[in-house]
């Protein structure tokens, strides 16, 4: 429970300011190669949900242009995804902007991932308790299939984790992750270049 209260806010603090100034390079070269892919805009802003369903604008870098057809309609998520935000996703360095959310507050490093808040009606009471903790860059349903699993399972996973938080946890979540983001596993649905919207139960 102290973990839980103090050290895992400090130890997620020190982190994300270490991650900054280490990755700092790189963000420096993906924002440059973002902005030119998309037209003067690297960045994606969108709002999520947090902690007890509070909501908080999000940061990540933009992977899709927003190209539109002749009606004025915005092109398939696969046509939009561009060649550099392809390898930024892929590398998942696209979520490296939400160390910012981290620092903030409004994120951990490791919790349920924040989804949308046009979600939040379509939840039922067990889905739901995936808010009693922050969210997070990565998380228990990250690390055990991401995109690739259904939504029934990513609930689970995200419950399992807000019941059994603990640093020991943290950790392995962790290192899992830098093995996933690696080997490149489950960042789509087969077949699709986004994840399918959750429709409710």
């Amino acid at each position: 429970m102290m973990y839980k209260i103090v050290f895992k806010r400090l130890m997620d603090f020190v982190a994300a300011l270490i991650g900054l100034i280490v990755l700092s390079p790189v963000l420096v070269i993906v924002l440059i190669s973002l902005y030119f892919a998309n037209q003067g805009k690297p960045f994606f802003f969108q709002l999520r949900p947090g902690l007890n369903g509070v909501i908080f604008k999000i940061i990540k870098f933009r992977t899709m242009n927003e190209k539109k057809d002749a009606s004025g309609n915005l092109l398939s998520d696969a046509e939009r995804l561009t060649r550099i935000g392809a390898f930024v996703r892929k590398t998942s360095l696209d979520e490296i902007p939400q160390l910012i959310n981290v620092l903030k507050g409004d994120m951990s490093l490791i919790g349920p991932r924040p989804l949308l808040p046009q979600y939040l009606s379509l939840y039922n009471d067990f889905q739901s308790r995936r808010h009693e903790v922050k969210p997070g860059i990565t998380g228990w349903a990250q690390v055990n299939g991401r995109n690739a699993i259904s939504w029934q399972k990513k609930f689970e996973y995200d419950v399992w984790y807000v019941d059994n938080l603990s640093i020991a946890i943290d950790m392995k979540i962790f290192l899992m992750t830098i093995k996933k983001v690696f080997v490149s596993e489950g960042i789509n649905m087969q077949g699709q270049v986004t994840t399918e919207a959750f429709k409710g139960n």
